[in-house]
């Protein structure tokens, strides 16, 4: 027998199959019939199930990114608004304190005139004899200058290489991110120029984010600008370092002077002649006294008034608190009616962003917020020390 090709094969059995299967068809009973269609029916109302399951997940999961999406608009917006606010207040501070300089030069020019009027409204009636020689005309006020201030501190020598090791980095400025601080403190000058404004206080959220170290080196920086007068506060009471920083072991208590018991002058020291080219017109008030009850005394009325002696007596450009870390104790609220703007030091790695934010709160929304520190970060950008 002569064998077949594959595909003529092929074809028998598929015939065989067509015909096996129109037999098992004829051969099925009505039962089995119906329960092919009843399964066929369960398969489909299955799909349909998932089909459905799946249509209800896909609308969930839409809603869900339709709620994400529209809380992160509000948080946006909020933002927004709240940036708005402040901006709106910064203004209308500005707008009041300006209306209040129009105000007062309008009653000087007013007064001028008034007087001026009345000196040329009274004319002598008769010739007027002397009886004898007229009294010497009284000398004029002498003219209150600050620089008598300045010169009466008492001055402490700077080792330049104990600042080095200390981290002040502007003193010898080896290191090139002594830059940032000349960066800070131009930006600083500026706000506070544009603003009116005098007072800055340094604070932290937490402990060991590097507040002393910016406000020493801050310090040195400033120092270094031309006409520029600073005086720096060292007022951590309850954890005095300032002191340390610069190597000054005479440092008396800044307690003392903010009660009123010894004079801003002779508290306040300044920086000797010096091989760092640091300017004589830094006053520091070190301490070396803990205080317990620091923010009761901060509280005091006697500590605004020292402060007010400070700005009068030595007329600085720039106030600098160094503060404690603000999350630790009521301190720093209760320096909020002695400042006009607050740096914040944060230390990367250390520092979350929530702490700031409540550090933020805690000060409040009335007083500005000049920028936020970056410190202890291996990869320093320029931006970094922003406003």
């Amino acid at each position: 027998m002569t064998e077949q090709p594959k595909f003529q094969r092929r074809k028998r059995r598929v015939a065989e199959d067509a015909v096996a299967q129109t037999q098992r068809a004829t051969t099925a009973t009505p039962d089995q019939t119906i329960a092919d269609l009843e399964a066929l029916i369960a398969e489909k109302e299955a799909l349909l199930q998932r089909k459905a399951e799946l249509e209800a997940e896909r609308m969930r999961q839409a809603a869900r990114e339709a709620k994400r999406a529209r809380a992160a608009k509000a948080a946006e917006e909020q933002a927004h608004q709240a940036r708005l606010a402040r901006e709106a207040e910064l203004e209308a501070r500005q707008r009041a304190r300006k209306a209040e300089e129009d105000a007062q030069r309008k009653r000087d020019e007013d007064a001028h005139a008034e007087q001026a009027k009345r000196a040329q409204s009274v004319k002598p009636k008769a010739p007027l004899v002397l009886a004898r020689a007229p009294d010497p005309k009284p000398q004029s006020a002498a003219v209150f200058d600050p620089e008598a201030s300045w010169k009466s501190i008492d001055r402490f020598p700077l080792d330049a290489q104990r600042l080095a090791e200390r981290n002040v980095i502007t003193a010898l400025r080896t290191d090139p991110s002594h830059t940032r601080f000349d960066i800070l403190r131009t930006r600083m000058l500026q706000a506070l120029s544009e603003n009116g404004w005098t007072r800055v206080a340094i604070t932290s959220p937490t402990k060991d984010c590097g507040k002393t170290f910016t406000a020493a080196n801050l310090a040195i920086s400033l120092s270094r600008q031309e006409n520029c007068r600073t005086v720096l506060l060292d007022l951590d009471m309850r954890s005095p370092s300032l002191h340390k920083v610069f190597g000054v072991s005479d440092t008396g208590s800044i307690g003392d002077m903010l009660r009123g018991d010894i004079a801003p002058d002779a508290h306040l020291q300044g920086f000797a002649p010096n091989s760092i080219a640091a300017g004589s017109h830094v006053a520091i008030g070190f301490n070396g006294i803990v205080e317990p009850y620091a923010a009761e005394l901060l509280q005091d009325p006697s500590t605004q008034a020292v402060f007010d002696e400070i700005e009068t007596q030595f007329q600085p450009n720039v106030m600098l608190f160094d503060l404690p870390p603000a999350l630790l104790n009521d301190d720093v609220i209760a320096m909020r009616p002695h400042i006009d703007a607050l740096l914040i030091v944060a230390a990367g790695g250390l520092t979350k962003a929530n702490d700031i934010k409540e550090t933020e709160r805690r000060i409040g929304e009335n007083i500005p917020l000049l920028g936020v520190v970056l410190n202890k970060s291996e990869h320093i950008e320029a931006g970094d020390y922003s406003y």
